[in-house]
């Protein structure tokens, strides 16, 4: 066998599936429900993005940014719709990992897992660190002080020694996780609706303050405002995908994981689009500030009751928010390591189950060691925002993986289908295309040096001790 067949080889579906939940030392335990998984993947998406992100998209398109929040979900719909096929082909913990492995082969994988260890482990990191903000926002309002800078700032911000409140937050994520996936879920479907309680909380008060004449003209701005907006909001949508992780944990994993993807994904989307008439209804689009975002729901709760009250209840929802980010996104990290190592592309250490909890200990203890370190030392820059594109080459790979394998495994069984293929999926790819080609160059090449690590890192290790390569005779 080449080494171009080597590296292009695919790993049987059915071999992926059978090995689904098996680690060293135990199996994962199927305790997942269709709810728990809608919520780990609402969890996941619904972030700070929408606290902070009407202040940066609102200037841009004015009060159609109504239209920019239903174009982007538009565009993350034909991923996810490719999402849920083959979360119910494929229904293991890789992710697109697993799914790029059936599909493209063993180096495409890697590539794809190596995306997922960028979006997962520096984004979850890069939310960590805001977490102390919130927070100080939070403790400000309802006890008039703060946190010193010193301890909620990386090292070379201003002021900032070690962020320990970035730290706290991942520690007690990680507590949660080692208790159990059931564990985890519940907790997180606590947080997940108080924060779906506090953004109905604030469109109840804005819509008190809404004025109609606030949405004339309705696109100052034009089509072009509208795409420009939608493209920055698009990073709001990025989520969905973690309920494709929980696959060897879920209950009902075939029928389960596509409509807890498509289930998030409306959820959201509602929410959203809720949101962002509430808020232009109830103050003027040229009053928004996008110089200072962090606490535009806040504000203008503020302003519809004349009192800080309501402030204070939409930033107690902030510091939910993120708490819930960093539970799934570890979560999820820890599963997509746990399907490589038992490829044998990175270490065993990362497939061993605890026999107690049934969980991977080492894994999640390895990988909140390493996330507190970035999220406590390390002003993450430029690395953070090349999550982005790292998750939509995922969702590209996926796009493209539905098409190969209709094509190569037309037989398969699907729990659920990709409406009007082939066209949703062509879309898909196209459309994560168009949304990467208009990232920085400072962007792009964050990314190329990550690549390369991990180019590098396959060649010296995975390649070598890949088990899919150890049966080549």
């Amino acid at each position: 066998m080449t080494l171009a067949q080597r590296l292009l080889r695919t790993k049987p579906t059915a071999q992926i599936v059978a090995e689904g939940g098996r680690g060293e030392g135990g199996e994962l335990r199927r305790t997942m429900s269709l709810w728990q998984l809608t919520l780990f993947s609402v969890g996941a998406t619904l972030g700070t993005g929408i606290f902070v992100i009407l202040g940066q998209a609102v200037p841009k398109a004015g009060p159609a940014v109504v239209l920019s929040f239903v174009l982007a979900a538009i565009t993350a719909l034909f991923s996810a719709l490719s999402y849920a096929e083959l979360a119910g082909t494929i229904p293991v913990s890789g992710s697109s990992y697993s799914y790029a492995y059936a599909t493209l082969g063993e180096l495409v994988a890697w590539v794809c897992g190596w995306c997922l260890m960028l979006e997962y482990a520096v984004s979850v990191a890069a939310v960590a660190v805001g977490w102390g903000q919130y927070l100080n926002s939070f403790l400000h309002s309802l006890f008039g002080w703060t946190l010193p800078t010193a301890i909620i700032a990386s090292p070379g911000q201003d002021g900032g020694v070690i962020n320990l409140a970035a730290i706290l937050i991942v520690v007690l994520a990680t507590w949660v996780l080692l208790y159990g996936a059931s564990e985890s879920a519940t907790a997180n479907a606590v947080f997940v609706l108080i924060k779906i309680v506090v953004l109905v909380f604030f469109c109840a008060v804005a819509f008190t303050a809404f004025q109609a004449k606030n949405f004339t003209p309705f696109a100052p701005l034009g089509v072009a405002g509208i795409t420009a907006a939608a493209s920055q909001v698009f990073f709001s949508y990025i989520g969905f995908d973690a309920a494709s992780t929980a696959g060897e944990e879920a209950r009902n994993p075939k029928r389960d994981l596509p409509l807890a993807i498509i289930l998030s994904l409306a959820i959201v989307t509602i929410l959203y689009v809720l949101v962002a008439t509430a808020a232009v209804g109830a103050m003027p689009w040229t009053q928004f500030d996008p110089e200072s975002t962090e606490a535009s729901l806040a504000q203008i709760a503020d302003l519809a009751t004349g009192s800080t009250w309501a402030g204070l209840i939409v930033s107690f929802g902030a510091v939910i928010a993120i708490a819930s980010v960093v539970l799934t996104v570890i979560y999820g990290q820890t599963r997509i390591l746990f399907a490589m190592s038992r490829d044998g592309l990175i270490p065993r250490v990362f497939q061993k189950v605890n026999p107690r909890h049934q969980v991977p200990v080492a894994n999640t203890l390895i990988v909140a060691a390493f996330i507190s370190v970035l999220a406590g030392f390390v002003p993450l820059g430029q690395l953070a925002e090349a999550t982005s594109i790292g998750t939509l080459f995922a969702f590209l790979i996926v796009n493209i993986g539905v098409l190969v394998l209709r094509y190569r495994s037309p037989e398969l069984p699907r729990s659920f289908r990709t409406p009007f293929f082939p066209l949703t999926p062509v879309l898909g790819a196209i459309f994560c295309a168009l949304v990467m080609a208009g990232l920085a160059g400072v962007t792009w090449l964050a990314f190329g040096l990550w690549m390369l690590v991990g180019l590098a890192g396959y060649f010296l290790y995975g390649f070598r001790k890949s088990r899919l390569n150890a049966e080549v005779v």
